[in-house]
């Protein structure tokens, strides 16, 4: 699930994992309903205290397939020390620009973990040199419409929230694929934040939450810098024909 190809939503993550943590009920639903989504590791998690590298691609391979995603690929950048380096940079543009997405999802900034902070900003600067006509590549410049960030670890207000509902089992599925990081059988394994019955709770009480306020029962929040543009106050088809 190598080969780079056009999509409708692009999401990137830190580490293997990420992506299904903060969107992967979300990622199932658009591609149930026919788009195209492509997912973007950034890293291998080597730096993880359990799981191999190796493994840890394998495992997103695998949630990839379960959650419908046309392609997935890791960039293989080093686990820890994500920077606005020129090579760090470059390998990200390449995808944006390959991908063409209508909307990318990345990291929310404001997370306990060092490395996702600094992918959010990372990730800030290379889309925004993607579209410079003057950063040149072998391919062309590409604006995509929006970036939303989603949740990981950390949570604040929600610019908007996706109602998940209907898929959210699959996004349970795609969780269990890395289990080296939930459910670890390898000896010596060590016990961390993410083996703990109580991490996945957390997920999932989070986007319960998300859907309790929402009148759902499961939604993923994201957030935006821009308005959320509505044509109207009335969230459906008139009644009545309009007024003279």
């Amino acid at each position: 699930m190598t080969t780079v190809g056009a999509v409708d939503l692009l999401a990137f993550g830190p580490h293997p994992d990420d992506i299904e943590i903060g969107m992967a009920a979300t990622i199932a639903r658009h591609a149930k309903l026919g788009y195209r989504v492509g997912l973007c590791d950034l890293t291998r998690g080597e730096m993880a205290s359990n799981g191999t590298p190796e493994e840890r691609v394998a495992e997103g391979e695998a949630a990839a397939t379960m959650l419908g995603a046309a392609w997935r690929v890791n960039l293989a950048l080093p686990d820890g020390h994500l920077a606005e380096a020129a090579s760090q940079v470059r390998a990200i543009v390449d995808i944006v620009r390959r991908a063409r997405p209508a909307a990318i999802a990345v990291p929310f900034a404001d997370d306990r973990h060092p490395d996702h902070r600094s992918a959010a900003s990372l990730l800030a600067s290379a889309i925004f040199k993607a579209g410079l006509r003057r950063y040149e590549t072998a391919d062309a410049p590409w604006h995509a419409e929006w970036v939303c960030a989603y949740f990981i670890n950390d949570s604040a207000t929600p610019s908007f929230v996706v109602d998940v509902s209907d898929v959210y089992d699959v996004k349970r599925q795609a969780l269990a694929c890395h289990a080296s990081q939930f459910r670890p059988s390898a000896p010596g394994a060590a016990e961390t934040r993410l083996t703990s019955p109580l991490f996945l709770q957390l997920i999932e009480s989070r986007d319960a939450q998300f859907g309790a306020r929402a009148g759902v029962r499961f939604a993923e929040g994201f957030v935006v810098r821009e308005p959320v543009v509505r044509p109207l106050l009335v969230d459906r088809w008139p009644v009545a024909a309009p007024r003279p």
